[in-house]
């Protein structure tokens, strides 16, 4: 893979399948006997399974930069580390996230099932609101390859520590709190447009792409890489692919099964109990 820079992919042109699309009971049932007759499973999951916990998605109908473009400045790193109005912003953001209050979905549960069967490998999510743990996947088994909103790290001096303390001072009134060691410029632990990613996370997620009997994507567009580059790896492998999405992605055309539908019914319907 070049490079380990969160960027955009424009899937404009790359959508689409080849050949006649296939009913959706039919395609459900293709991706079920794929994940059943597998024993070493790597998930990618995006904001797509979060959406059936309460928590809106990015580039859907209602996701959150559809609605308000504007709202993406806040996810760049160079505009937050040279806007203070970025940072105040991303703040009150972070304070009313509906993700304070929500539960796992049904999706988050059915890939806890897919552990409990001893199948899942690894869970690689794009996510950051700590619902896979939550819900009860192990956390060894969670690569959290865009950060978490949890934790909070300094951008000077790198003090890493709950985001609980610093959202109690933002609710008292701070509106852009500096690190309390050094007075450095505080973000919450996720990876920016512009941010490299975890060397660590990166290289764990792309070797168990490798050695996997099947990588299964939910939820995501696989438009934002390097994150959606473990699929073309999987299959460079001769790895299977199965997508489930509400939306057509970029790689539906070389994947072994694409199921179009919530991750809410679908992901329990194809990985079973």
């Amino acid at each position: 893979m070049t490079g380990a820079t969160l960027r955009h992919v424009d899937p404009a042109g790359l959508e689409g399948r080849s050949g006649a699309a296939e009913a959706a009971d039919a395609a459900v049932e293709i991706a079920k006997a794929l994940v059943r007759d597998a024993r070493r499973v790597v998930v990618l999951t995006g904001a797509g399974v979060s959406t059936g916990s309460g928590i809106p998605d990015f580039r859907g109908p209602q996701g959150v930069w559809t609605k308000d473009p504007a709202a993406e400045r806040l996810s760049t790193l160079r505009a937050y580390m040279d806007d203070p109005e970025v940072r105040r912003r991303a703040w009150q953001g972070r304070l009313h996230s509906p993700v304070w209050t929500a539960k796992p979905s049904p999706g988050h549960l059915a890939l806890v099932a897919l552990e409990r069967q001893g199948r899942l490998d690894l869970l690689v999510t794009q996510n950051i609101d700590g619902l896979h743990q939550l819900a009860g996947n192990d956390p060894g088994r969670v690569v959290e390859i865009h950060g978490t909103m949890h934790e909070v790290v300094c951008m000077a001096c790198g003090e890493r520590s709950p985001a609980a303390p610093t959202l109690e001072r933002v609710a008292r009134g701070e509106e852009d709190p500096e690190c309390l060691a050094c007075g450095g410029i505080l973000k919450s632990a996720t990876i920016s447009f512009g941010q490299s990613l975890v060397p660590a996370d990166l290289a764990r997620a792309e070797g168990a792409a490798r050695r996997a009997d099947l990588l299964l994507a939910a939820g995501t567009s696989l438009g934002v890489h390097p994150a959606a580059g473990i699929v073309p790896l999987a299959l460079g492998h001769g790895v299977p692919v199965v997508i489930v999405n509400a939306e057509p992605t970029a790689f539906d055309d070389v994947a072994d099964a694409v199921v179009h539908g919530s991750t809410t019914d679908v992901l329990p319907a194809v990985v079973g109990g």
